[in-house]
């Protein structure tokens, strides 16, 4: 039997070991987080630096740089610092770049079906209701079996709805489909095609660039996005007539492109902030979109002095009748594409009947209140 002091002294050694290495570890885990040091990322965005839709950019990025700490630190350049705008894909998905800020239409050229997140009416969805079919109606899926087609080493992040487009700015007003045939006209994606039925001479140029081919008679008319990327790239300075609505980009969204081993490389917890921080940028961007695109609205026709029309329904109707005729088209030639339209059909047909008949038509109230003999000023 051990006598008490022989006890107490094997006891002693054990927690000395155990103090040990405890002692180690505490000093170790330090050290190898501060060799770590923060993760920084170089991005594009398609966008001029004065367009609002760098500006976008830039509040997704403040989000993540904030709500990692600085451990994820990302910086982003505007479109043409790194590569052009439509080089943005290939840019991330080799690596040269570790992410970028766009639009799934500018890859139309790639893999057809990826305008479909936002060229094309959305059968009845705006923008808002597109994401909900990303996020819980099979589109996060298709969309990974989709780069995944085209090789493509990129995470991928559909964000922030966009209102309905203008069909865009022109020389005179556009009173019927008719004339539009022969116009040298700007767009991208799927509208390419739409435009191209209606007769028009179809030209896809990245927003930097389309006021200057406006200016020198390279384009006759074009369409963009918004009443304050539009004033901000300088289309009042070319053109007084803008024709509001069209089915051609009803429910575009944004996207927000990570390279692939980049971002799986990262720590789970910064790839659940980035995750979160997706959404909430998307909630924001639709909130600002509503205050600075209402206020730049005001200031084209006060300042600028641009006339605004609304679209005729005959020229709506046949962008739907010419949109139909090319997705039919696409389908036939792509089964990917059929797969991602009739999944968004499945989810349109359910959500959107539920929206018509849920949803109170907001133009009663608006003419109540602000109408030739609304009420607003006498509250």
């Amino acid at each position: 039997m051990k006598h008490k002091a022989e006890i107490g002294e094997s006891s002693r050694r054990k927690f000395l070991r155990g103090a040990a290495v405890a002692g180690a570890a505490m000093v170790a885990a330090p050290s190898i987080v501060r060799a770590q040091g923060p993760i920084s990322m170089r991005w594009q965005s398609t966008w001029p630096s004065k367009d609002i839709f760098h500006e976008f950019a830039l509040d997704f990025a403040k989000k993540v740089n904030d709500m990692t700490g600085g451990d994820l630190r990302i910086e982003v350049l505007p479109a043409g610092a790194v590569v052009p705008a439509f080089g943005l894909l290939d840019a991330v998905s080799e690596g040269t770049l570790d992410g970028g800020h766009g639009v799934m239409v500018y890859h139309y050229g790639k893999q057809t079906a990826l305008a479909l997140w936002g060229s094309g009416p959305g059968f009845a969805m705006d923008a808002n209701m597109m994401l909900a079919w990303h996020k819980y109606g099979g589109g996060r899926d298709l969309l990974a079996k989709l780069y995944e087609s085209i090789g493509a080493n990129v995470v991928s992040f559909p964000y922030g709805p966009m209102p309905t487009q203008p069909l865009g700015w022109f020389k005179e007003p556009i009173a019927k489909a008719e004339d539009l045939k022969g116009l040298k006209f700007r767009t991208v994606g799927i509208s390419i095609d739409v435009f191209t039925g209606l007769g028009a001479a179809v030209n896809a140029l990245p927003g930097g660039e389309i006021v200057a081919a406006l200016d020198r008679g390279l384009l006759d008319a074009a369409e963009f996005n918004n009443a304050s990327s539009d004033r901000l790239l300088g289309f009042p300075d070319v053109s007084k007539i803008c024709m509001l609505q069209g089915y051609h980009q009803n429910a575009e969204t944004f996207e927000i492109l990570f390279n692939k081993g980049k971002f799986e490389g990262l720590p789970d917890q910064l790839k659940a902030i980035i995750t979160n921080a997706v959404d909430a940028a998307s909630a924001d961007m639709a909130w600002k979109a509503i205050d600075r695109y209402s206020t730049d609205y005001r200031e084209l026709q006060s300042v600028d002095k641009v006339k605004f029309y609304k679209t005729p329904e005959a020229i709506l109707k046949r962008q739907l009748e010419v949109y139909d005729e090319v997705v039919k088209r696409k389908s036939s030639e792509n089964p990917v594409f059929k797969e991602v339209l009739q999944s968004q059909i499945t989810f349109a047909e359910r959500t959107t009947r539920w929206e018509q008949d849920t949803v109170v038509n907001r133009r009663m109230a608006f003419d109540h209140y602000f109408g030739p003999e609304g009420v607003a000023k006498s509250l």
